[in-house]
């Protein structure tokens, strides 16, 4: 099976370990930065289809994206709060569970 995708530091050994093959490239750090933020994607959509009980591990690993893509971008958990703050300020936040239905233009 053939699909190029980003994949968590020993995943390479654990299919070794299983007793399959596989073939790895290092990506440059402008398409590690790409591939992180499909990364993301990838995982969210994991967490949009999550039973209960898998909804931990897969906001877990939706977590372990966001902190690489953090370390990636050279940002801080404090830079990214003290924005969600004041976009909380600004525009609220979803303690109303307001869903839109339309707006008129």
């Amino acid at each position: 099976m053939s699909y190029p995708k980003l994949v968590r530091d020993r995943i390479p050994a654990i299919i070794a370990e299983e007793g399959r093959q596989c073939r790895t490239t290092t990506l440059s750090e402008p398409d590690f930065r790409v591939a992180l933020l499909a990364k993301l994607v990838e995982e969210a959509e994991e967490v949009q289809t999550a039973l209960d009980d898998e909804l931990l591990t897969e906001l877990a690993d939706v977590l372990e994206v966001f902190d690489t893509i953090l370390t990636a971008h050279q940002l801080t958990m404090a830079q990214v709060r003290q924005v969600q703050e004041l976009r909380r300020q600004t525009r609220g936040g979803f303690d109303k569970c307001i869903q839109l239905e339309w707006v008129e233009y």
